[in-house]
């Protein structure tokens, strides 16, 4: 597998994530996502990778079949902190892929100079749970009632990771 910018080639890949139940479940989308959405989306990581506060990648197996997103929604590059998060494609769950996507972004974070990571997850997402804590992320401990979406609410748990962190 391998990790390439995300672009204009993967726009029907991201499109077809928004009709996943769980990718809305469990992220930040917007449910129902608006009309266009998808190039939005798309659009505003192209923005953010200009001025260095986000990054978004595709994750392709070696046949070139899109397999997740791989993110970091928020980089603050003055206090050093980087906010990642994984979205596995429906077909390829269950393969140790999001394990994979969170290690390389671990990686890459770090080698830009990230000081602390954190993940957001939401504590019913048991699954992406098991991935922190499979790649060396240490739980926090849990945001309560977060706004997440429109008139949702839910509990979500907080994970980081040092540098320093074995």
């Amino acid at each position: 597998m391998r990790l390439e910018l995300l672009g204009e080639q993967r726009l029907d890949d991201v499109a077809a994530l928004l009709g996943d139940r769980d990718t809305l479940r469990f992220t930040r989308i917007p449910e129902p996502p608006p009309a266009g959405f998808a190039r939005t989306w798309l659009a505003r990581y192209q923005s953010a990778r200009r001025d260095g506060t986000a990054e978004a990648f595709a994750a392709v197996d070696d046949d070139g079949t899109f397999v997740g997103l791989a993110l970091a929604p928020q980089i603050e590059r003055a206090s050093g902190e980087v906010e990642l998060g994984y979205i596995t494609a429906p077909a390829a769950r269950g393969r140790g892929v999001a394990a994979w996507m969170l290690r390389e972004l671990t990686s890459w974070a770090f080698a830009n100079g990230a000081l602390r990571i954190v993940l957001i997850i939401d504590v019913a997402n048991g699954a992406s749970e098991t991935v922190a804590e499979r790649c060396g992320y240490t739980r926090e401990g849990v945001l309560r009632s977060i706004h997440v979406k429109q008139d949702i609410r839910v509990d979500a748990a907080v994970w980081s990771r040092l540098p320093t962190d074995p």
